[in-house]
């Protein structure tokens, strides 16, 4: 029978874009900028060290819909000491691509050993926020020509809400080195084929 483990939050220290600059500082530079914080979430898996019982195969299923995971999540195995992990990573591979995901055998490092017999499956998620934001303190009039203490909290709040995948704000998203002209080149070769709006003549208006 396997033994359920209680879901584990791990809140890492949060990842700044840059240092922020004091309140009233000159220059463009925002006195807020977006932060990413990271939680891992850690499910243990019950093996018999080298496959995975249909029940538990289940019950990865429902943690994952639990969780919602989705684009932007990270998804990591620990296969600890395992026999033969290859069937482990199989089956964590094939839930996940179900949710359009892959899976990543580099996990972070997790609070707890993993117990005999059982190999971890870890989701790390990272939300972007801006911390302090909005700022009114320095609303008075300001007669030294300094920065606001609320400049760039709109704009940056915007950018934390609607990032996709947060960590694409400390890294930023990598090519893959291979150039696809026709997908670069599809909205505007779409917009050269489509039809005159005047090709059908003019419609007679009735009164």
């Amino acid at each position: 029978m396997s033994m359920k483990r209680t879901i584990l939050l791990l809140t890492v220290a949060s990842l700044g874009l840059a240092a922020c600059g004091p309140t009233g500082s000159g220059g463009i530079e925002t006195a807020r900028q977006p932060v990413v914080a990271r939680a891992d979430y850690i499910f243990d898996v019950a093996t018999d060290g080298m496959s995975v019982h249909p029940q538990e195969i289940s019950r990865l299923a429902g943690w994952f819909d639990s969780l919602k995971v989705g684009y932007g999540d990270r998804i990591a195995i620990d296969t600890g000491g395992l026999y033969d992990p290859s069937g482990f990573q199989t089956v964590v591979s094939t839930v996940a691509a179900r949710r359009g995901l892959l899976v990543s055998n580099a996990a972070p490092i997790t609070n707890g050993e993993i117990p005999a017999g059982f190999a971890r499956v870890v989701v790390s998620r990272m939300q972007a926020s801006v911390p302090g934001c909005p700022d009114w303190s320095g609303a008075d009039a300001n007669f030294n020509n300094r920065q606001s203490s609320y400049y760039g909290c709109a704009m940056n709040q915007n950018l934390a809400m609607m990032i996709a995948d947060p960590s694409d704000l400390i890294t930023g998203k990598e090519g893959d080195g291979a150039g696809n002209s026709s997908v670069s080149t599809k909205a505007i070769d779409t917009h050269r084929k489509a039809a005159n709006t005047g090709a059908g003549g003019l419609k007679s208006g009735g009164n």
